[in-house]
């Protein structure tokens, strides 16, 4: 989501929305992107057919073929006068789709709005030749695009909140929006979160240590949390963990109402002294806490039972994404994906899903609303290397059964003749201008999204290039 997403070694965050941090340091530099939360998590139902939906989930993703390249860089920057580094030819670091438009948002804070109608740049998001895009999110609930940013003019301090409609951004208005959430200050350590299950707004202003909650439907204020000694919150379906300032042998924890802030329940969970926490997360009743060299305890809160599990078999990870309705969670640790249940047991281990980065880029990976396939940028397979160069592949995998479904990589994903030799206008006109192979396109994919309405996978790589995936 998110991610923003704010995930890092030293802090795993649960599936929870997206988080943009402000920045800590002026200037531009390549940390000044701060680390951003966006993972996606979204409801799941219950697939009664199991076969079935595998059978399906094979044939959605049976011959997908590299059909489209964008390109976010201009030489010229989004403004008629940009900043310089706005011109720079960057990356992309995240990719959203709404309808049929696909936004990209390249390293450089340059957004650009791609048109699958006419396979078209639409525009930049940049509204001014100072504006610096850190992350965007699309609100289903009222079908606009929000994207946070920070401004030359501010000295890069501060996070800016523009809500823009969708119809303004493919008439090519996207300078037609509206500010947000303008009465924060959110300087560093400020951040926003946008909480897609819940619909709501997490906002954080360091100057008054005040939380803000707010509706993402309207954007109108609900309540604040105004506390000095929470030290962190999480977000779950219909709750909020705040977790407090530790003492030596206990961490001070609170489990508040989404809706309207109310202390749900208030207790203390004792800790190894002198024992660094390597994290806590909240997941409906189930809290958890896992510290340095430790065993990984699971809390029920509601009933105040405690399941532990050998620090031999569950090895910190450095992302988790909860699948709610499923009592499951996914862990990322290394390149390896794995699905615990909460009784501390490895549900799945991945057959063929090595990803291709070990630092866990969730950029990357996406997971399915129904939350049972996840699609992600993989090692290509040592049998087919020789063939593929510097190329990955992207695996779409079973989650409950750990099996792979589907592969695009460098022999399966090129256009059919006829595609490229069609007489319809769309078909020659992207053939033309694809100026990447197949394998090129699979080379160092540093986002990845998959549009399940049009059932298109969308990646980015270090070039700045968009590639849509097809069938």
């Amino acid at each position: 989501m998110m991610e923003g997403r704010r995930i890092s070694a030293a802090n795993p965050r649960p599936c929870s929305g997206r988080r943009i941090l402000a920045a800590k340091k002026r200037g531009r530099s390549d940390g000044f992107l701060n680390s951003v939360k966006k993972l996606q998590r979204r409801e799941i139902s219950s697939k009664p057919d199991r076969s079935f939906s595998i059978t399906n989930a094979q044939e959605r993703f049976r011959n997908m073929r590299l059909m489209e390249e964008y390109d976010t860089h201009d030489p010229k920057g989004p403004c008629s006068v940009a900043l310089p580094f706005l011109t720079k030819r960057t990356k992309v670091i995240e990719i959203v789709s709404a309808q049929d438009i696909i936004f990209a948002l390249a390293h450089s804070g340059v957004c650009a709005a791609f048109s699958r109608v006419t396979n078209h740049r639409i525009c930049f998001l940049n509204a001014s030749p100072d504006e610096v895009i850190l992350s965007l999110f699309y609100n289903k609930n009222n079908d606009s695009v929000i994207t946070v940013s920070v401004y030359a003019s501010d000295n890069f301090s501060s996070l800016k909140c523009r809500s823009t409609r969708i119809e303004y951004i493919r008439r090519g208005n996207p300078d037609a929006g509206f500010a947000l959430f303008e009465s924060e200050s959110l300087k560093w350590p400020g951040f926003v979160e946008f909480d897609d299950v819940n619909g709501k707004v997490l906002t954080y202003s360091a100057q008054d240590s005040i939380y803000k909650v707010f509706d993402l439907k309207n954007y109108t204020m609900l309540y604040s949390i105004s506390d000095k000694d929470v030290q962190e919150i999480k977000i779950s379906p219909g709750i909020m963990l705040l977790i407090l300032n530790r003492s030596s042998s206990y961490v001070p924890l609170k489990i508040l109402s989404i809706e309207d802030g109310t202390i749900l329940k208030d207790f203390h969970h004792l800790l190894h002294r002198n024992k660094k926490v390597d994290f806590i997360e909240q997941f409906n009743e189930k809290l958890l806490v896992k510290q340095e060299n430790e065993n990984l305890q699971i809390l029920d809160v509601r009933h105040t039972g405690i399941r532990e599990v050998s620090r031999t078999e569950f090895l910190t990870p450095s992302a988790f994404i909860f699948l709610y309705e499923n009592q499951l969670f996914l862990t990322f640790r290394n390149r390896t994906v794995a699905v615990w249940n909460f009784r501390g047991e490895l549900v799945t281990s991945f057959e063929d899903h090595l990803l291709w980065r070990p630092d866990c880029n969730t950029n990357n990976t996406y997971i399915t609303s129904d939350q049972d396939l996840i699609i992600s940028y993989c090692k290509a397979e040592s049998d087919d290397q020789w063939m593929e160069g510097n190329a990955g592949s992207i695996n779409i995998s079973n989650i409950l059964t750990g099996k792979c479904l589907a592969k695009i990589n460098a022999t399966n994903g090129s256009p059919k003749d006829e595609e490229c030799c069609s007489s319809t206008g769309s078909s020659k006109q992207s053939c033309s201008l694809m100026k990447s192979t197949v394998a090129e396109a699979l080379e160092d994919i540093t986002a990845l999204f998959y549009d399940e309405d049009r059932n298109e996978i969308y990646t980015g790589n270090r070039h700045g290039l968009v590639h849509v995936w097809s069938n």
